[in-house]
């Protein structure tokens, strides 16, 4: 796993939070990730950063 940090100020998700729920529960989209840790659910800019997460963790 890569340094952890605040990905999601709004909601101080961290990525090791949004990397554990890609993995655990499967999440294809931005919106998944957001119900599931809240992250990007507020002001929407991290929401780049978690589709890259999304593409890492899938394989894109």
């Amino acid at each position: 796993m890569s340094e952890d940090y605040i990905v999601c100020n709004c909601m101080e998700v961290y990525r090791s939070t949004i990397e554990a729920a890609i993995r655990e529960k499967g999440l294809k989209t931005v919106e998944e990730v957001g119900d599931a840790t809240d992250a990007g659910t507020v002001c929407g800019t991290c929401q780049d950063e978690i589709q890259e997460i999304l593409d890492e963790i899938n394989g894109k």
